[in-house]
């Protein structure tokens, strides 16, 4: 074998290893975002302003999490964040799907810097709207802000959507949002293709990693 060889065998070997290498720290970059996500549940949990939330969570036939959301000023223009949704069937909720938020403008109440989104989806109407690959809020879906606060009284709408960063709250608007599936954190999280159907409904698959999540959301208000 001549030298010349040498360096094309060496590339060869670091691909056949970096392939595994790249696809679990894309499945470490996934599972980094699940946690925050429980840690958003259970911030929001913890919180006093939050007794509605707590008290109806588990009529929520579905909840989408946005643990870190871009602050901006009076505006927060922008692709937006992305997050994590789990539907509920009776008190077992679904391991999570990938969505993103975004091609929209969220506008906020003037000082008001949001960290964390979580959107309680109320109604069937909302929860299909969700299975669709891209879907906007305030189109066939309505979406308001979510009541907080001591007295706080239930709205009507398909979501409702709470924000909370440093004792802030409310000024919220999400209407004309774009909701996107992630299908490729979907694949990397749990090592094939699926479709949201599949995580959501038919809950075909699963990740161990995500059992601490559906834990926090089913402690609420128990």
């Amino acid at each position: 074998m001549t030298l010349s060889k040498f360096p094309l065998l060496a590339m060869a070997f670091l691909a056949l290893f970096a392939m595994p290498i790249q696809e679990a720290e894309a499945t470490a970059k996934q599972q980094a975002f699940v946690d925050d996500a429980t840690a958003a549940v259970r911030n929001f949990t913890q919180d006093p302003k939050m007794e509605w939330f707590r008290n109806n969570l588990h009529k929520a036939e579905a909840i989408l999490i946005y643990p870190n959301v871009t602050k901006g000023g009076f505006i927060l223009g922008g692709s937006g964040g992305s997050g994590v949704l789990i539907f509920r069937e009776g008190n077992n909720w679904s391991n999570p799907a990938f969505y993103t938020m975004g091609s929209a403008t969220f506008g906020f109440q003037a000082g008001i810097e949001v960290s964390e989104v979580i959107l309680l989806v109320m109604t069937k109407r909302g929860r299909n709207a969700l299975l669709t690959p891209e879907f906007k809020l305030g189109g066939d879906v309505s979406v308001t802000a979510g009541p907080v606060g001591a007295g706080a009284k239930g709205q009507t709408a398909d979501i409702l959507a709470f924000s909370r960063s440093k004792g802030l709250y409310g000024g919220l608007n999400l209407e004309g949002a774009v909701i996107t599936t992630r299908e490729k954190w979907n694949r990397k999280y749990y090592g094939r293709s699926v479709s949201t159907e599949d995580i959501l409904i038919r809950r075909t698959v699963s990740n161990p990693g995500a059992n601490q999540l559906r834990q926090a959301v089913r402690n609420v208000n128990r």
